[in-house]
Order: structure tokens, then C-alpha cells, then sequence
């Protein structure tokens, strides 16, 4: 039973890791900024919109200062 439950867990773990993989190597590029707010909700600005165009500079500096050196 023990191993029967380790093959499952492994399994799962590397589909995981495979579609996290592929969805890394082969997803869409397109940049979007995800807001969320403090009721839970939140909103998805794409790149190519007038809002993205202002907070994709933004969200870039904050990635590049937030990098470890």
C-alpha cells in the first residue's frame, strides 16, 4: 500500500513539474500585471492596454530592485 501511494505521489509530482515546465518554455511572452485588492478581488491589465503601458515600467523596476545580488 505505502509503495502503491509513493508511485502515485510521484507521478502527480512529475506531471506537476512537467506541465509547470512546459508552461514556462512554450506559454505566451505577454506580459500582464495582476492588481489584487484587499476584498479579494482583482483585476488583469494586458500588455498593449493604456494601464499596462503606465505599470509594466513600474513592475519591472520593482522586479529588478526586489532581484538578489
Amino acid at each position: 500500500m505505502r509503495r502503491r501511494l509513493l508511485a502515485v505521489a510521484g507521478l502527480a509530482g512529475g506531471a506537476l513539474a512537467g506541465t509547470a515546465a512546459y508552461r514556462r518554455l512554450f506559454g505566451s511572452s505577454s506580459e500582464q500585471i495582476d492588481v489584487y485588492f484587499e476584498d479579494g478581488s482583482f483585476v488583469t491589465f494586458e500588455a498593449g492596454s493604456a494601464d499596462a503601458a503606465r505599470l509594466l515600467p513600474l513592475a519591472r523596476q520593482v522586479f529588478l530592485a526586489a532581484r538578489p545580488r
